[in-house]
């Protein structure tokens, strides 16, 4: 099922096109990897879902219906630049969030005691923002962004600030509430982060949608016809009709050597061939990061 849609979404500030044509479509309870390029659209689209701006053309949808301004409270917002009081007290201000996203104030503070002991910020209650680092205050934006419970997540660039340690806990975070059955909008120049996280992705460039779909279905697309080969211990594999070496890299007693084809390969034929070198431990085609994708698209684009 589609929780969230966008349709033919277009929309223009002054002579720039921040949005030509975009489309996407979220299903229910996945992470969806909203990506591109600084300046591609892709925060324009965040605002439009959110209703801080309106599209010049196009549809969205939320569970089948339009969207319309109600629908703000089924929906949770991380901005990139965060939007916290520096001289609130961080349990004064969750509160007050709480409630603005229609909590009562018995049940905004039972959330907010799970949240606060779950991730270990129980001390900051009586702390003012101004006196957190930069981490700490994203956690507590990213409690307050979640702490109602919204149909739809949207987290723009999440990890901003934190480190490896706490990056990973909101990591964690994050699905475990794909888990419980949220659905999130993901959007992030951190291509580790959207193998790790992402089910589908729609990449934006120059205000278009240039690639989309599903994460794994994506790299075993643009595999391109490269093989890698592990041998045990330290072989020497040499280049004929059958392939070209890219690379090679020997480590812990083993010989990763990677293999391009020069169109639809013979796999056997390939392994057959291998297998006199040495010892062949695993033969597999090597799947391209989402790294090296987003960065072949785009050039080929521009």
């Amino acid at each position: 099922m589609i929780l969230f849609e966008a349709k033919n979404v277009k929309k223009q500030f002054g002579s720039v096109l921040a949005l030509d044509d975009v489309s996407i479509s979220v299903p229910e309870q996945c992470i969806f990897g909203l990506l591109g390029p600084n300046g591609a659209g892709k925060t324009t689209l965040i605002r439009i879902i959110n209703q801080i701006t309106g599209p010049d053309s196009g549809e969205l949808f939320l569970n089948g219906n339009k969207l319309k301004p109600a629908d703000v409270m089924s929906i949770g917002y991380l901005p990139e630049e965060r939007g916290l009081y520096k001289k609130m007290k961080v349990g004064e201000q969750a509160l007050y969030f709480a409630q603005l996203k229609g909590l009562s104030k018995t049940e905004a503070m039972k959330r907010l005691k799970y949240w606060f002991r779950k991730l270990d910020m129980v001390d900051w209650w009586g702390k003012k923002v101004e006196e957190l680092s930069k981490g700490m205050q994203q956690k507590v934006q990213f409690v307050t962004t979640v702490l109602h419970e919204p149909k739809l997540l949207i987290f723009d660039e999440p990890f901003t600030g934190f480190d490896p340690v706490n990056a990973n806990v909101i990591k964690n975070e994050i699905l475990y509430l794909r888990e419980r059955g949220a659905t999130i909008i993901f959007s992030t120049h951190n291509m580790e982060s959207v193998e790790e996280l992402c089910d589908n992705i729609t990449l934006i460039n120059k205000a278009k949608t240039i690639l989309e779909g599903n994460v794994d279905d994506i790299r075993k697309k643009w595999a391109a016809n490269e093989y890698d080969i592990v041998f045990a211990g330290d072989v020497t594999l040499s280049e004929n009709g059958l392939y070209k070496i890219l690379n090679r890299q020997t480590e812990n007693e083993k010989s990763t050597i990677r293999l391009k084809t020069p169109g639809e390969a013979d796999t056997n034929e390939i392994l057959q061939t291998a297998m006199k070198s040495g010892k062949v431990i695993s033969f597999n085609p090597a799947l391209p990061s989402m790294n090296e994708i987003f960065i072949r698209v785009v050039e080929a684009k521009n």
